[in-house]
C-alpha cells in the first residue's frame, strides 16, 4: 500500500496560507450558531426510556394489570420509616398526619397510597416488623412519569415529613438514635441513580479535563501542544452537544445520562488519539521541510487515511449496537457514532488549522527543525545544537528487538496475554441494579433496613396475573411451597373480568439477585402447570414487577451480546479488507484485537475481584468493553500497520517494521496512555457499572499499548513476512523515486 497522495492536496484547503483563519472561523461561528439555537444534550436526556423490547413477559404483565387491575397498578415508592428502639405511638402518629395529608392533596403523579390515618393504633402497629422498629409505607405513582417530576414530588414528601414531625428524618445517619426515614423500592432507586448520574457529570468532565492536559503536558512537556488537542476536543463537543439535543428533541434519538457520561470519556480520549496522530505527522514533517505549509501539506498524505480509517472503524463499530435490542446498547449507536465522527473531522480541519497558524511555536521548547535549519542556527549562535530525532532512543530500541527477535517476542506475548485471558471464564455476572450504587445512597439504605428487619423481596414484589377461565387452580397454595418465597398474596379478582387474578409473590431473598431472577422460567412453568391441572386449556398468564423486569433484562443483554458481536468483527473484517487489501493481515489484526479483549476481560476481573472486592460485574459489561476496546484497538493497528505499509514502498519488509514501529511507537504509547487514563476516571465514580467499564477498558487500551501494538503485531507481521500482504503485493519504489513523490 502507498502513500494516499489524494489526501495532499487537503492542507492547502484547511490549513493553507489563507485557508488557515477561515477554517477556525467556521468552527467558532458554528459552534455559537448551534449552541444558540438549538438545545444542549444535557438538557435532553431521557433516564426513564424503555429498556425492554415491547414483547417481552414483564411489559406485557405491565400492561394487563393496567387493563384489567387498574386501581392497583403503579410503580410504587416505599417509604421506610426506622428507629432502633422501636417506632414510639409519636412516629406512628405522625406517619398518620402525612397518609392523611397526601390522601387530602396528593402529590402531582400520586396514583395510590394505603389509608395509615384510618387504622386504629393496634391495626397500625400490627404492621410493624416484628421487633417493631420498622414501618412500610408504599405509595404509587403514575407509570411513564419523568425522573424530574418524581423528584419533585418525592421532595415535596421530606418537606410534608418535615412540617408534621418536626425533624428531617431523611438526612440524619441511620447508625444515630432517633427516627429515620429512607424512600426505596424503583421510584427511589430511579432518582437516587439519576441524581447520581447528574452529580457526577461536572465531576466526570473536569476530571479528564485536568487528566488529559497533564499527561499531554508530562509527554510533550510543550504547554501549547498541550492545549492544541484540549481546544479541538472543545470546539468538536461545542457542536456535538447542541447538534445530538436536536435530534433528542424531535425523537429521532434518545439519550440518558449514562450515555452523555461515557460519550465524554470517549470524546476526550479517542478525540485526543486522533489529534496526537497528525500532530505526529506533522512533527515530523516539520524536519524535513522548512516551509510549515509544505510539511502541513506531507503531514495529511501520511496520516488522512490512517486517521479517517481508524475513525470510521470506531464509528461502524459502534453502529453495530443498532442491531441490540436492550435499551441502551441500542441507543448508544447513533450519539456515540457522531460524536467520533465529528471529533475526526475536527482532527482534520480545526487542528491543522490551529498547528499552521502556530506553526513551529506549537512545539516550545523542542522545536523541530530541518538540518539547514539547525545548521543557520548553530551559525548564527557560534555553538552546536543538539540534533532532535524524530523518534526517541526508546522507540528505536523497540523496532530493533521485535525485528530480531520475533519468536521469542511473540511466544512471550502470547504467554501473557493468554494467560490474563484464562480469569475471563472466572467472571461472575450479576444485574442487580443496586449493587451498583453506594452503600450510602438513600434507596440503598432503606433496602438495607427492609432486608434486616422485614424481608428484602418486600422492596419489589413479583406480580402474577392468570386467567383461569372460571376454574379453580391451586396457585397460591403450590408458589408458597417453594423454598425461595416468603410469601404469597390471596388472588386479587379483576374488576373488569372475573376470569383474571393477580397475586403478589415476595422473595425471601433480594429480589433483584441473580438467583431470584433465574427463579422466573420456575415460577412461570409452575403457574401454567397448576393452570392445566384445573381443566384450563391453553393457559395464559403473565408475570411482572422488577424481578420479572430484571429477567427479561438478562435475556436480552445476552442475546445482543451473541448478534453484535459477530456484526462488530464481520464489518471491522470487511475495512480492514479494503484499507490494507491483505487477508492475512486482517485476520491476524482482528485476531490480536481480540485476545487482547478477552485478556482485558481477565485483568479486570483480577483486579476488580481481588483489589476491589466486587463479587459480580454487570451484565452489560462484556458487550459495551468488546464495542469499544475492539474498536480503540484497531485504531492503533491501523496506525502502525499503515506506517509498516507505507515504508515498505522503499525498503525491505524488516527494515519497514523496524522503522514503521519507531515511527509509532512514541505517538501510540501517548495516546494510549491518554485514553486509558480518561477511561480509568470512570473509576473516581460512585457508580459501579461505570466503574467497571472503566477499569476494564483502561486495562484493556493498556494491553493493546504496551503488548499487542509494539510486540505481538510487528512480530506476527515479520515472522509471515510478505505473506502479510497477501492477496496483496507491494510494489517497491527506488529510494530516490520515493522522495521525489513525498517532496
Amino acid at each position: 500500500m502507498h502513500e494516499n497522495y489524494l489526501f495532499s492536496n487537503l492542507g492547502a484547503i484547511v490549513a493553507g496560507r489563507r485557508s488557515k483563519w477561515m477554517t477556525v472561523m467556521v468552527w467558532v461561528l458554528l459552534t455559537g450558531i448551534l449552541s444558540v439555537f438549538l438545545p444542549n444534550v444535557n438538557s435532553q436526556e431521557n433516564n426513564t426510556a424503555r429498556q425492554i423490547p415491547k414483547d417481552s413477559w414483564s411489559l406485557q404483565a405491565s400492561e394487563m394489570m393496567r387493563e384489567q387491575f387498574p386501581s392497583v397498578e403503579g410503580i410504587p415508592a416505599l417509604v421506610v420509616w426506622y428507629r432502633a428502639a422501636g417506632l414510639t405511638d409519636q412516629d406512628l402518629a405522625g406517619v398518620q398526619k402525612i397518609t392523611k395529608q397526601l390522601t387530602d392533596s396528593p402529590l402531582s403523579a400520586q396514583k395510590g397510597l394505603p389509608p395509615l390515618h384510618q387504622l386504629p393504633a393496634p391495626s397500625l402497629k400490627g404492621n410493624l416488623s416484628k421487633d417493631g422498629t420498622l414501618l412500610v409505607l408504599p405509595i404509587s405513582f403514575e407509570e411513564g412519569t419523568g425522573t424530574e417530576i418524581l423528584q419533585e414530588d418525592l421532595k415535596k414528601l421530606q418537606e410534608l415529613t418535615i412540617a408534621q414531625i418536626g425533624s428531617d428524618p431523611f438526612t440524619a445517619k441511620v447508625s444515630e438514635e432517633g427516627l429515620h426515614a429512607r424512600i426505596t423500592g424503583p421510584v427511589g432507586i430511579q432518582t437516587d441513580a439519576t441524581a447520581l448520574f447528574k452529580g457526577a457529570d461536572f465531576a466526570l468532565l473536569l476530571a479528564t479535563i485536568l487528566l488529559v492536559l497533564i499527561l499531554l503536558f508530562v509527554l510533550y512537556r510543550s504547554p501549547i501542544l498541550a492545549i492544541i488537542p484540549l481546544v479541538g476536543v472543545g470546539f468538536a463537543y461545542g457542536i456535538i452537544s447542541p447538534i445530538l439535543g436536536f435530534l433528542a428533541k424531535q425523537g429521532w434519538i434518545t439519550v440518558d445520562a449514562q450515555s452523555i457520561s461515557i460519550m465524554t470519556v470517549l470524546l476526550f480520549g479517542a478525540g485526543t488519539d486522533y489529534c496526537l496522530f497528525f500532530v505526529a505527522r506533522y512533527r515530523q514533517a516539520l524536519m524535513e521541510k522548512n516551509d510549515k505549509y509544505e510539511a502541513m501539506r506531507i503531514s495529511f498524505a501520511g496520516s488522512t487515511g490512517a486517521i479517517g480509517m481508524s475513525g470510521l472503524t470506531v464509528i461502524v463499530s459502534l453502529l453495530g449496537l443498532l442491531f441490540a435490542n436492550y435499551g441502551s446498547n441500542h441507543r448508544f449507536a447513533i450519539p456515540f457514532s457522531v460524536a467520533i465522527l465529528i471529533m475526526a473531522i475536527a482532527s482534520l480541519t480545526l487542528v491543522p488549522a490551529l498547528l499552521a497558524i502556530i506553526g513551529r511555536a506549537s512545539f516550545i521548547p523542542f522545536i523541530p527543525l530541518t538540518p539547514d535549519m539547525r545548521a543557520e542556527k548553530e551559525a548564527r549562535k557560534g555553538k552546536r545544537i543538539r540534533e532532535q530525532k524524530a523518534v526517541s532512543t526508546i522507540s528505536v530500541a523497540l523496532g530493533r528487538i521485535v525485528t530480531e527477535k520475533p519468536k521469542s517476542i511473540l511466544v512471550i506475548s502470547l504467554i501473557v496475554l493468554i494467560a490474563l485471558s484464562a480469569f475471563a471464564s472466572q467472571i461472575k455476572f450479576t444485574y442487580n441494579i443496586l449493587e451498583s450504587f453506594p452503600s450510602t445512597m438513600p434507596s440503598r439504605e432503606g433496602f438495607t433496613l427492609l432486608s434486616e428487619h422485614v424481608s428484602p423481596g418486600s422492596l419489589a414484589p413479583l406480580k402474577v396475573i392468570v386467567n383461569s377461565e372460571g376454574k379453580e387452580a391451586d396457585i397460591q397454595g403450590a408458589l408458597s411451597k417453594l423454598p425461595y418465597v416468603e410469601s404469597i398474596s390471596k388472588p386479587a379478582q379483576s374488576s373488569k373480568d372475573v376470569k383474571y387474578r393477580a397475586y403478589e409473590l415476595i422473595f425471601k431473598q433480594d429480589p433483584y439477585a441473580l438467583d431470584s431472577i433465574d427463579r422466573i422460567p420456575e415460577i412461570r412453568s409452575m403457574v401454567e402447570q397448576k393452570l392445566m391441572e384445573a381443566g384450563v386449556s391453553v393457559p395464559q398468564m403473565w408475570i411482572g414487577g422488577e424481578t420479572a423486569t430484571q429477567y427479561d433484562t438478562k435475556t436480552v443483554v445476552e442475546r445482543d451480546t451473541r448478534i453484535v458481536i459477530p456484526i462488530v468483527i464481520t464489518v471491522i473484517a470487511i475495512l480492514l479488507l479494503i484499507y490494507l487489501r491483505s487477508i492475512v493481515a486482517m485476520v491476524y489484526l482482528i485476531a490480536t484485537v481480540l485476545l487482547s479483549y478477552f485478556s482485558a476481560l481477565g485483568a479486570g476481573w483480577l483486579i476488580l475481584h481481588y483489589f476491589m472486592d466486587t463479587s459480580a460485574i454487570q451484565g452489560l459489561i462484556p458487550l459495551y468493553a468488546f464495542v469499544f476496546l475492539v474498536a480503540l484497538g484497531e485504531d492503533y493497528n491501523i496506525f502502525m500497520v499503515s506506517s509498516i505499509w507505507q515504508e515498505r514502498n522503499r525498503l525491505k519488509l524488516k527494515d519497514a517494521i523496524r522503522l514503521g514501529v519507531s515511527q509509532t511507537s512514541s505517538v501510540i504509547t501517548s495516546a494510549g496512555l491518554i485514553l486509558a487514563g480518561t477511561f480509568a476516571v470512570l473509576a473516581s465514580l460512585p457508580i459501579q457499572v461505570l466503574v467497571q467499564f472503566g477499569v476494564i477498558c483502561a486495562i484493556g487500551v493498556i494491553l493493546d499499548t504496551f503488548i499487542v501494538r509494539p510486540f505481538l503485531v510487528p512480530s506476527i507481521t515479520m515472522l509471515l513476512g510478505e505473506m502479510s500482504f497477501w492477496p496483496g503485493k507491494i510494489k517497491q519504489q527506488p529510494q530516490a523515486q520515493y522522495e521525489n513523490k513525498r517532496a
